[in-house]
């Protein structure tokens, strides 16, 4: 009988990541039987029973969440009646942890012979480190994506691998030979409406002080989605006057290797602008509500993935009140400017990104969720937590 693979990602990065997966999966079990929800890069790569649904599902902030609670909400519920109808032999979350580890504890009381892998490590170790111990009850296995996680998840008892972060693949394949332009400034707004909503505005102000200041500079943004091409493109035509900005339909990595400096959106973005070397400020700004309610809970000193990683300030972080477009213009202006700055950024991005590890995540990842396909089934104990039979 053939396996069977659910998986959920929530974001366009997670199904991204998720297609890598499933790539180096299917040559080792070539009947597996795959359904979940995603997106189009997961079902081009062989997840055909893959509902789309990460554009609308790709929210950000507590008041936002809050919002959409009855859509969020039916579709768990919808989620958790496939697998009393069609029971998986692995539950593969991918990321996306407010809603996956909700779901992981739901199937892990609903479902308990249900084998869960869990790719890509929530960052909770940052904002909810009382989650850890929890998660080792729920989870079978953790794949994790830097070096300093597993040890940290593995004190709680929950088996953990660290396979390297994904995007070292994607980003290898993606590397080509172009010069910089010397004064091609990045705009990186995020993958959410939301998110472009909120700081395309900052990033147009910001460029057009540059501009001001620096008339040789020309900017080019590009945009995720065709859905959000057309968004920023809006945004353009009622705030962009004068201000030399180029929009395109994906390109992201391209730019990153073309451009001599950027301001990007906290997020995975900014670990892939340090692996391609580019010079960058990052800027942050969600809903009053949200910020203040991560501060109370965020236990790290930094927001950034890469001073995060480096554990101390490597590029210089606009977050909320203190994202304004003097400051980042300021900036950008000063890396434009001088290439002695540029260099010694890139110096130590170079370090920071050698810290993802190399190639082959997706490799090691999709070995970890074969062994659990092939594993035995498994039985309850009295007290409704699972055993390996």
């Amino acid at each position: 009988m053939a396996k069977r693979l659910f998986v959920i990602a929530g974001e366009l990065s997670g199904d991204a990541h998720g297609a890598g997966l499933l790539r180096a999966l299917r040559p080792q079990h070539p009947e597996l039987q795959i359904r979940g929800f995603g997106g189009a890069a997961m079902r081009a790569a062989g997840g055909e029973g893959i509902t789309d649904w990460v554009e609308d599902a790709a929210v950000m902030g507590v008041w936002e969440v809050l919002k959409r609670y009855p859509w969020f909400k039916e579709r768990f519920a919808a989620m958790l009646e496939m697998l009393e109808t069609w029971p998986p032999d692995v539950l593969l979350l991918i990321d996306y942890p407010g809603f996956n580890l909700r779901f992981a504890e739901a199937v892990r009381h609903e479902y308990p012979q249900t084998k869960i892998v869990y790719y890509i490590s929530p960052q909770v170790w940052a904002w909810h480190q009382s989650r850890i111990p929890k998660m080792a009850k729920m989870l079978d296995e953790l794949l994790c994506l830097f070096p300093f996680e597993k040890p940290i998840f593995e004190k709680a008892g929950l088996k953990t691998t660290f396979v390297g972060h994904p995007i070292v693949d994607e980003l290898e394949a993606a590397r080509v030979k172009v010069p910089r332009e010397q004064t091609l400034v990045g705009l990186f707004p995020g993958s959410r409406e939301r998110e472009v909503a909120r700081l395309f505005p900052l990033m147009i102000d910001s460029a057009r002080k540059i501009y001001q200041n620096f008339p040789q500079a020309t900017f080019q943004v590009p945009a995720a989605t065709p859905k959000l091409a057309e968004q920023i493109r809006a945004l353009l035509e009622t705030q962009g006057a004068g201000v030399p900005i180029e929009v395109s339909d994906g390109g992201s990595h391209l730019l990153m290797q073309r451009a001599t400096c950027a301001v990007i959106a906290s997020g995975t973005a900014t670990l892939e602008a340090a692996y391609y070397q580019l010079p960058y400020c990052l800027v942050y700004r969600v809903a009053p509500l949200t910020y203040q309610l991560g501060k109370r809970l965020v236990k790290i000193p930094y927001i950034g993935l890469v001073n995060i990683l480096a554990d101390r300030m490597i590029v210089r972080e606009f977050i909320q009140d203190a994202a304004e477009p003097r400051a980042i213009a300021e900036t950008l202006t000063e890396m434009l400017r001088s290439p002695e700055i540029r260099d010694h950024l890139r110096e130590q991005l170079i370090t920071t990104a050698a810290m993802l590890g190399g190639i082959g995540a997706h490799v090691k990842a999709a070995a970890a969720v074969s062994s659990w396909l092939d594993a035995p089934a498994k039985v309850e104990n009295y007290s409704g937590f699972p055993l390996v039979s």
